[in-house]
């Protein structure tokens, strides 16, 4: 399967600065970037989240090593600072980030803290965040504190960062693209792909339960997922429907 092969990948990732092909560093507010890259095989995309704190730190999910001048781009955003490893499978260039900014504090979420110091030494967990105003962790009830949340405050309204518990990737083609759509269930999202129902979803009541509370968030105006595309509208009713197919 293309997802659990890029697992086996991120197993064995190196530490050197390795870039693989990305898209530009897209800005969403003035608090918060977004790339898109790729993977060394199949079509699955990743993505990675920037978003500033008020204070001038950046929080970095799901770090994504960028060639040099997207790198030095983002170092004019702010410092960074707290490097966000969202799960135990996205672990790639948790390494290489903090190698290159030796200052940076790696969190994870704690159920996954075991799998992603194999590769990085990690620093805390989501509750020993210093929760802002402006940038929230949050564990991800029902996941065995497995997966978590990143809320964005902006001047324009609210943004909601997950990672592999909602997947947003459009239908493919070929015998990979019908693999993702039947047999992953990963494709024609947004949804909670198959292998998240089994990796992640531990107590369904309790996720279906958190996700119609992020649904809830006042001024919500998009979801960003790690795998593939944005919703800049509909986030709300986005996560009330996957909730409700839990």
């Amino acid at each position: 399967m293309p997802v659990l092969g890029y697992h086996r990948a991120v197993a064995q990732a190196p530490d050197t600065w390795q870039v693989l092909p990305s898209g530009p560093i897209e800005r969403l507010e003035d608090n918060l970037w977004r790339v898109e890259g790729e993977l060394e095989r199949g079509p699955i995309r990743r993505v990675m989240t920037v978003a500033r704190m008020d204070d001038g730190r950046l929080v970095i999910h799901n770090g994504i090593a960028l060639p040099e001048p997207g790198m030095a781009q983002l170092e004019t955003f702010g410092t960074p600072a707290f490097l966000v490893v969202p799960n135990g499978y996205h672990r790639l260039d948790a390494a290489r980030y903090k190698a290159r900014y030796p200052d940076l504090t790696v969190l994870c979420p704690v159920g996954s803290r075991k799998r992603v110091a194999k590769l990085v030494a990690v620093d805390g967990d989501y509750d020993d965040f210093a929760q802002q105003p402006e940038v929230r962790l949050e564990h991800l009830e029902g996941t065995g504190d497995g997966e978590g949340a990143m809320i964005v405050r902006s001047a324009s309204g609210a943004t909601i960062v997950l990672n592999d518990i909602v997947f947003n990737m459009p239908h493919r083609s070929g015998l990979g693209g019908l693999a993702l759509r039947y047999l992953t269930a990963s494709t024609g999202g947004p949804k909670i792909s198959r292998i998240a129902r089994m990796f992640f979803v531990k107590d369904a009541a309790a996720l279906r339960d958190h996700l119609q509370r992020l649904a809830k968030t006042p001024d919500l105006k998009r979801l960003i997922v790690s795998h593939h595309e944005t919703l800049e509208t509909g986030a709300a009713q986005a996560l009330e429907e996957v909730a409700a197919s839990l």
